[in-house]
């Protein structure tokens, strides 16, 4: 009898909690071998045709394995372990978190397409969006945050809706339950970009969206050593995104897979202590006589604290605040620092610091940035798993020589 990964994992189908299921779901284990832990299958190809009856079986296309662009064991190991974190069974690895996104979006908006986004979006989004989506005869009409969050603008003339659960890096808070339930009613659906908040912190699919797509780069691997995206979905959705992603190559290789099965094992872990830091450090940099304004989703006096209260379980670890003097007075702070490395990253265990005028938003026109409430001494801050008295000592140093 044919078989898939399903039949030998036992403890899965019994968990319930998030860190039983972020260690044992979507494990490959094989008696006959004893593994623990789910073996790299650095293979190009398989056997093909494949006429073993016990056989194990691609879940993209529930036919033995034939090359490794198509599906592989160590990637779906992946995939089931992330899909069971979102509350589904259909999920999808990639090679980054931006062929996700374009392997989720072109799937659903080809040419002639047109695409309702926030206008708060993560550099290289705006930039596709903006950029290469108008050469590919996509249509994308940007709204901000507040307004979306009003359901503004949502008509039945759009092939998706597409928002940022926390943005990058202003950190606005999208409404994604009253989102998709208006999207819902006109029959569109809802692409959710949740890297800032991890499936700890939300679950988009369970909030009503489509897709939640996520950079694996950042928490979900959450140690800086891997580039990497992942997606998750309902099966039709997944049929059409996988024979995307099958055509166009973005499909991660077994090695990135398995450091990133690993890192998300002790995703909930991480967060908590995420989430208490970046509480911490918030509280500390919202009462700093040196600090213009922090965003930061906890915090009450946040523009999108109420919706944060009502879609988010925990904050997360990413602050950004504006500092007097602009640039320069940003990158003085910055060079100041001893924990938090100067990186354009975020998400990992050791804390990151960056400039988003200097990094993810440099490409973007200054008009645009300001738009979006980019400042030129805007810092964005990715909070490690450090002590936070460490990190709240750092930056008093660091805002003190200012």
């Amino acid at each position: 009898m044919n078989k898939d990964i399903d039949d030998i994992v036992s403890s899965e189908s019994r968990a319930k909690g998030f860190n039983t299921i972020a260690t044992h779901s979507g494990e490959f284990k094989d008696a006959r071998f004893g593994n623990v832990t789910t073996p790299i299958f650095q293979t190009s190809t398989f056997v093909f045709p494949n006429y073993d009856e016990n056989a194990y079986l691609d879940h993209t296309r529930n036919e033995p394995y034939i090359y490794s662009r198509w599906g592989n064991p160590t990637l779906e190991a992946l995939e089931k372990k992330y899909s069971s974190l979102e509350g589904t069974e259909f999920g999808l690895s990639f090679s980054s978190g931006m062929a996700a996104i374009v392997a989720a979006l072109t799937t659903l908006a080809g040419k002639g397409g047109r695409i309702l986004s926030i206008k708060e979006l993560y550099g290289q989004t705006s930039s596709l969006m903006s950029g290469l989506f108008s050469k590919w005869g996509i249509e994308v009409d940007f709204m901000p945050t507040a307004h979306l969050n009003q359901a503004e603008g949502i008509g039945k003339n759009y092939d998706l809706v597409y928002t940022e659960s926390v943005s990058n890096p202003t950190l606005q808070v999208s409404d994604i339950r009253h989102i998709s339930d208006i999207a819902s009613e006109k029959g569109i659906p809802v692409v959710v970009d949740a890297t800032f908040a991890s499936p700890y912190n939300q679950k988009p699919l369970d909030l009503g969206a489509s897709v939640s797509v996520h950079s694996g780069t950042k928490y979900i691997a959450g140690h800086s050593d891997v580039i990497i995206g992942v997606l998750a979905t309902g099966e039709e959705l997944f049929n059409r995104i996988q024979a995307t992603r099958k055509a166009l190559g973005g499909t991660p290789d077994p090695l990135q897979a398995f450091l990133a099965s690993r890192g998300l094992k002790t995703l909930g872990l991480r967060m908590e202590k995420h989430n208490r830091n970046g509480m911490e450090v918030a509280r500390f940099l919202d009462q700093h006589n040196k600090v213009k304004k922090v965003f930061y989703p906890g915090l009450e006096s946040f523009e999108t604290h109420n919706v944060a209260k009502k879609v988010l379980k925990g904050y997360g670890g990413m602050i950004s605040f504006e500092v007097p003097g602009g640039t320069d007075a940003a990158r003085k702070f910055m060079k100041n620092l001893t924990i938090a490395a100067p990186a354009p990253s975020l998400g990992g265990v050791e804390s990151l610091v960056t400039l988003p005028v200097d990094t993810s938003h440099s490409t973007i026109p200054k008009e645009i940035r300001k738009e979006m409430g980019i400042g030129d001494g805007l810092i964005r801050f990715s909070l490690g798993i450090e002590d936070h008295e460490d990190i709240i000592e750092d930056i008093q140093s660091a805002l003190g020589q200012l």
